[in-house]
């Protein structure tokens, strides 16, 4: 069997056979730490997103010095996927885990417009949490193949990058993607707020909420608490 289909039937049966603990509870409260680290806790599990160390985009910012069951890294880059600074079973390489309850699926997509010649691949992510169903894309820019979208599916919750520059998507690109997936909640991230710090090629979320015109966008600030069934509608949340 290929890798692909092997993949694709380690998905099929994440959404037949998830575990209590990983559904129970309906809902998730998120926290962002800023650029793409937010810390999802909900169904007795927590689960942090890219833990950065505060350089580059990330200049100026807290370091997310804090503790989950799970870290999902986009890749080793030090402002998307850094080592020691938070504590957890840390993640990076694509494939198929089941921790502590929670059922994991890790694909690869190049980081960069060039197939990962300039900046290698990154890491997209998928998993159930506390009844609702995430797809982390925060750090790539190569274009997302029919394959890949099946993989994604139609998740609750699409963590997406749209700031632009050379590894990330820009507000038009993350838009296409958005309504390629349609999922109810879209959460931007790794974008900046004012001026962008030194050697930083990253621009606001404007223009992709330009993109993404007619469609709601809720100021949550830096924590969100969804419930485990959502509408139907895209809803954009600003975590700033």
């Amino acid at each position: 069997m290929s890798v692909l289909r092997s993949t694709l039937a380690a998905v099929a049966g994440l959404t037949l056979s998830l575990s209590g603990s990983a559904i129970a509870g309906g809902g998730v409260t998120i926290n962002s730490y800023g650029q793409r680290a937010l810390l999802i806790q909900g169904g007795g599990q927590s689960v942090l997103l890219n833990p950065f160390r505060s350089v580059g985009c990330a200049a100026g910012l807290a370091e997310p010095r804090v503790n989950a069951g799970v870290i999902l890294a986009s890749s080793e880059l030090a402002d998307e996927g850094a080592r020691g600074v938070a504590g957890g079973r840390f993640l990076v390489a694509p494939g198929s885990y089941r921790i502590g309850g929670l059922s994991l699926e890790g694909f690869s997509s190049p980081h960069d417009r060039l197939g990962g010649r300039r900046f290698g691949s990154a890491t997209i992510w998928r998993w159930e949490q506390g009844g609702l169903s995430f797809a982390h894309v925060g750090a790539t820019a190569g274009p997302i193949t029919g394959a890949e979208r099946v993989l994604l599916g139609n998740p609750d919750v699409l963590i997406i990058g749209v700031g632009g520059g050379s590894k990330i998507y820009d507000g038009q690109e993350a838009a296409e993607l958005v309504n390629q997936l349609n999922p109810r909640r879209v959460i931007p991230v790794q974008y900046v707020n004012g001026e962008p710090p030194d050697n930083c090629d990253q621009t606001d979320v404007q223009p992709f909420l330009d993109a993404m015109a007619g469609t709601t966008v809720r100021n949550v600030g830096r924590t969100l608490s969804l419930p485990g069934s959502l509408g139907d509608s895209t809803v954009i949340t600003l975590m700033r």
